[in-house]
């Protein structure tokens, strides 16, 4: 059974993302206390009907969600296939979110109506959390659109296969991910930017990649980053990881990190492992 806790800060899009796993066949349940989830579990492995899992536990279930991580530890000690998606977004966007829905933090009353205390508590429960976590999403800049293609493409698969792999671009204008285990600066390389017919193309268009592998600096840096990928990578699952976000960052995130984002996803595809590329900004 493949069975996800849905997990982050309040505010993030832990309810979108229950949402996107239900469509694509999850038995979903939202806010249910820690305490419960392993017996929930043996239940569900009962029903030969019930295949996929996904159950939202957060903050909401106050000090019952202290105990978060005994629980876990409790359904893989018996041999349950259990993997954590931790969601979370920037301070400040949080922040703003509240402020414009109007909703109550679940925090708001124990930090005597503060909401930044509030905000700033829950971070200090979570992030712990998010370090031990088999899938991070960071929906920060994420649209609503692109958080729902993010999710189908990293669970449309199974989620007991090989290490899901990210490539994505980025704009260094815009901050490193925080999410990204590797980060490559590819600032170094041609721009299109200051060529008038592919300043407002991204590096998806086949005649910007073109541009930006038609020097020996790109073809000589490609070589040697796939050479170090093929290595690398055998390595990361044989550690166990579930997880890796390979980032490419030019200054705005649209021309020569989004063409080695798609070179990079291609090459590992055609390895045979589980990939899929992301572009954080190629649209701002």
């Amino acid at each position: 059974m493949e069975f996800i806790i849905v997990t982050g800060v309040s505010g993030s899009g832990k309810s979108s993302a229950a949402n996107v796993l239900e469509d694509i066949g999850y038995f979903c349940i939202d806010n249910m206390p820690p305490q419960l989830i392993p017996k929930f579990a043996e239940l569900c492995g009962d029903n030969t009907n019930i295949s996929k899992v996904a159950i939202v536990v957060d903050i909401r279930g106050g000090e019952l969600f202290l105990q978060f991580w005994e629980n876990v530890l409790e359904m893989r000690n018996a041999g349950m296939n259990v993997k954590i998606l931790f969601i979370y977004a920037d301070k400040d966007v949080i922040r703003r979110r509240y402020k414009e829905t109007r909703r109550k933090h679940p925090l708001y009353d124990i930090s005597g109506g503060d909401l930044d205390k509030a905000i700033d508590e829950e971070f200090e429960i979570l992030m712990p959390i998010r370090e031990k976590s088999d899938y991070c999403i960071d929906s920060t800049f994420t649209t609503t659109a692109k958080f729902k293609e993010n999710m189908l493409k990293m669970f449309l698969g199974n989620v007991s296969d090989s290490m899901m792999i990210s490539c994505m671009s980025f704009g260094y204008k815009y901050g490193i991910p925080d999410e990204a285990d590797l980060v490559f600066d590819v600032r170094f390389l041609p721009n299109p930017f200051y060529v008038a017919e592919l300043k407002h193309k991204t590096g998806e268009d086949e005649d910007v990649r073109d541009y930006v592998m038609g020097s020996e600096l790109s073809e000589k840096f490609r070589d040697k980053l796939f050479d170090m990928l093929e290595f690398l990578v055998p390595q990361y699952i044989a550690e166990g990881k579930s997880q890796l976000v390979i980032a490419f960052g030019c200054t705005g995130g649209r021309h020569r990190s989004v063409t080695f984002a798609e070179l990079t996803n291609k090459f590992l595809a055609d390895k045979g492992y589980n990939v899929h590329s992301m572009h954080r900004d190629s649209q701002k």
